[in-house]
C-alpha cells in the first residue's frame, strides 16, 4: 500500500525552489512537513509561498523535526557531503543533488556512512537518466539497434546569462567539470556499460577572464577513453548566446543515436523578419522540468517499495573520480590517467 513520506528539504535557491514545489504540490506520496535556508527571503518563501510550518537556519535543528522520514540536499555542492551523513546518522532517507562531493576523501567518507545504514535509501540526482528521450536512448541501445555502442559525444551548453553568479559559485561547485560535465560523465558511463580510463581536458576563459582568475573556465572539452575501449568527447561551455543545449549523441556499430536535435523549445519553425528560425530554451530547468519530477518520484517511490535507487553513492563517487580527472587535466595540460588519482 502506498503512503505518504515526510520530507524536508536544504536549499532554497534557483534548483532548491523548484525541487520543493515538486515536493509541495505535485508528489501525492510527499508532505514537505520542514524547510531550512540561511537566506531570511528564502525562509519567507518557504512559510509564506509553500505553507511550510517547521522553518530553519540550522540544518541540524531541521533534522530533529519530529515525524520527519526522508531529506532532499539541494544546497551548494560544498555542503553536499556532510548534510548526507548528517542525515543518515539521523536515521533518515537522503537524496541529494548532484554531484555528490569534489573530493575522493569525502565521496569515500559517505560511502562508508551509507553502508552503516544500509536500510535507509540514498541516491544523487543525475537527472538526465529520468529523461524520456534519454530513457529510450538507453532502451535502445541495450535492445541492440545500433550494434556495439563505441563514441559518445555529449554537451553541457548554458545560455550566457547567469554568468555573475556562476563566477561567485567556483570555490562551491568545484567548477566546471564537477558542475557542467559530471552529468555528461554520468551519461557516459551509463550509455557506453564502462568506466573511465584516460582523459585530456583543454579550454580557457575565452570571454569571461575572470574565471580564469579562479582557475577555472568558460568553455573546455575533453577526449576520454573508457576501459572497455570506447571513447567518448565531452563539451560545456558558459557562453551560449541561443539558450540551453544539451545534447548527446551516441555512435554504435549499427547506426547511432542522437538526443537533444535540433536544440529547440518545442517543435514550432517560426518564419518572419528574421528568417526561418526555432526558439531555443533559457535554461536547464526548463529542458529537464519533466525529469527532475520524475526523479524525485522515484526516490520516495524507492523508499515505499523498498527499491535501490537507480543512481547511486557509488555511482556518483564515479561520476566525482571522473570529474576530478577532467579538472586536474585542465589545470596541469597534460592527459590523465585515472586510476593514477
Amino acid at each position: 500500500m502506498s503512503r505518504k513520506i515526510n520530507v524536508g528539504i536544504v536549499g532554497l535557491g534557483r534548483m532548491g525552489k523548484a525541487y520543493a514545489q515538486n515536493l509541495a504540490w505535485k508528489m501525492k506520496d510527499v508532505v514537505l512537513i520542514a524547510a531550512c535556508s540561511l537566506s531570511e527571503e528564502e525562509r519567507k518563501y518557504a512559510s509564506e509561498s509553500l505553507l511550510i510550518t517547521s522553518v530553519y537556519n540550522d540544518y541540524d535543528l531541521m533534522l530533529e523535526t519530529p515525524g520527519l522520514e526522508a531529506v532532499f540536499v539541494v544546497s551548494s555542492t560544498d555542503m553536499h557531503a556532510d548534510q548526507i551523513m548528517k542525515a543518515l546518522e539521523k536515521g533518515l532517507h537522503v537524496f541529494s543533488e548532484k554531484p555528490l562531493a569534489i573530493s575522493m576523501e569525502a565521496c569515500t567518507r559517505v560511502q562508508k556512512v551509507a553502508d552503516r545504514y544500509p536500510h535507509l535509501k540514498t541516491a544523487v540526482g543525475f537527472v538526465r537518466r529520468y529523461d524520456k528521450s534519454y530513457m529510450y536512448a538507453k532502451q535502445k541501445i541495450d535492445e541492440g539497434l545500433i550494434g556495439q555502442p563505441f563514441l559518445v559525444k555529449s554537451q553541457t551548453i548554458d545560455k550566457d546569462t547567469v554568468t555573475d553568479f556562476q563566477i561567485t559559485y567556483v570555490n562551491k561547485s568545484g567548477g566546471i567539470f564537477h558542475d557542467y560535465n559530471v552529468h555528461d560523465i554520468d551519461l557516459t558511463r551509463w550509455l557506453l556499460s564502462s568506466e573511465f580510463k584516460e582523459v585530456h581536458a583543454m579550454g580557457g576563459a575565452y570571454k569571461h577572464k575572470r574565471f580564469a582568475e579562479l582557475g577555472d573556465a568558460d568553455n573546455v572539452m575533453t577526449s576520454c577513453q573508457l576501459e572497455n575501449g570506447s571513447m567518448a568527447v565531452i563539451i560545456a561551455s558558459r557562453t551560449a548566446m541561443h539558450g540551453h543545449d544539451t545534447y548527446t549523441e551516441v555512435v554504435g556499430t549499427l547506426g547511432s543515436l542522437r538526443i537533444g536535435r535540433p536544440a529547440g523549445k518545442n517543435r514550432v519553425e517560426i518564419y518572419d523578419r528574421h528568417g526561418a528560425r526555432k526558439e531555443c530554451l533559457d535554461s536547464f530547468m526548463e529542458r529537464f522540468e519533466d525529469a527532475f519530477l520524475t526523479m524525485s518520484n522515484d526516490f520516495i517511490d524507492c523508499i515505499i517499495y523498498d527499491r535501490t535507487p537507480q543512481c547511486t553513492i557509488a555511482d556518483a563517487t564515479k561520476a566525482t573520480e571522473a570529474a576530478i580527472a577532467f579538472t586536474r587535466s585542465f589545470k596541469e595540460s597534460r592527459s590523465i590517467k585515472v586510476k593514477e588519482l
